[in-house]
């Protein structure tokens, strides 16, 4: 069975305390995008982090291993996310996957932050793991982002980027909608 796992980014201590903002795997196009590939067979997951503000890498890898990764998964990473899948590929170098699909990846590539939540050496061999791998880069994201982005395709040689014009940070706030159809067409085609 074809399944997903779509993983959240890292929100601030505030937002993730705060009772009125929803939580981060249900935030932004998550639930719109879970729902898509539920109702097209897929089985789509979408773990919440706990404490995500505070990047203890034990906790993003216990939620995550709770779901089957193999040569059938797609695994969606926002952000911090998009950062976490890589790092955690990396080490499982035993891991095929279908896709690998990347939505404004931070990775703290030049250490914009003193964390050694991404410390490790990424697998150039990504690609040939993936049926499919691709970055979705938006011409006015985040400037760690711009450069995580850089990174990655200095690192990972035969990534596709997809390039957007004014999409921000991918947020709904960016967006203005929780609909986000360029990344559901990108995931379903083979």
């Amino acid at each position: 069975m074809k399944n997903a796992i779509l993983l959240h980014g890292r929100p601030k201590r505030a937002e993730y305390y705060d009772g009125s903002q929803p939580s981060a795997s249900n935030a932004h196009w998550f639930p719109w995008l879970q729902k898509q590939l539920l109702v097209r067979d897929i089985k789509a997951d979408a773990p919440e982090i706990p404490f995500a503000f505070d990047l203890q890498w034990d906790l993003w890898v216990r939620e995550v291993q709770r779901f089957e990764i193999g040569p059938d998964t797609t695994l969606i990473g926002h952000s911090t996310g998009g950062g976490f899948f890589v790092k955690y590929l990396s080490l499982h170098p035993e891991l095929n996957i279908d896709q690998l699909v990347l939505v404004a990846p931070w990775i703290n590539s030049h250490h914009e932050e003193n964390t050694d939540f991404f410390d490790c050496e990424i697998d150039p061999n990504l690609v040939q793991r993936c049926k499919k791998m691709i970055i979705f880069n938006s011409d006015n994201d985040y400037a760690p982002v711009q450069n995580s982005v850089a990174f990655l395709r200095s690192k990972i040689p035969g990534v596709t980027v997809k390039d957007f014009h004014n999409y921000g940070h991918f947020c709904y706030s960016d967006l203005k909608t929780d609909a986000f159809p360029e990344l559901l067409e990108a995931t379903l085609k083979a």
